[in-house]
């Protein structure tokens, strides 16, 4: 597993690591999960439980997202999904075979 596919780009590993730093070099963000389409987490900043418990997570609410919005119109798809909680704000950047998936401290922003 060498390279990533994100759209019609080809990233490498080292890429995509660097992208992952520069993004939890961002005030406020607490972590930065790449899940696989099976909801497994392939690449995190977050520990072990956290991370699973992200990825689990937020896999099943991004698929429950993408049907609704393919339900009220067949020829529309989710492109981000953000959740404003009292502790953090969770940002989703769905693909067809990942899921990036940031966690944010909103006030530290």
């Amino acid at each position: 597993f060498t390279k990533l596919q994100y759209k019609t780009y080809s990233y490498t590993m080292s890429e995509v690591e660097e992208t992952m730093r520069r993004i939890q070099s961002h005030p406020g963000v607490v972590g930065v999960i790449i899940v696989n389409a099976e909801g497994i987490p392939i690449r995190t900043t977050l520990d072990n439980s956290a991370t699973t418990q992200y990825a689990a997570l937020i896999q099943q609410l991004s698929s429950k997202a993408k049907s609704a919005v393919r339900d009220i119109d067949p020829q529309n798809d989710l492109c981000f999904l953000r959740i404003r909680t009292l502790k953090h704000e969770i940002m989703v950047a769905p693909d067809k075979e990942y899921l990036l998936i940031v966690v944010q401290n909103p006030s530290e922003t």
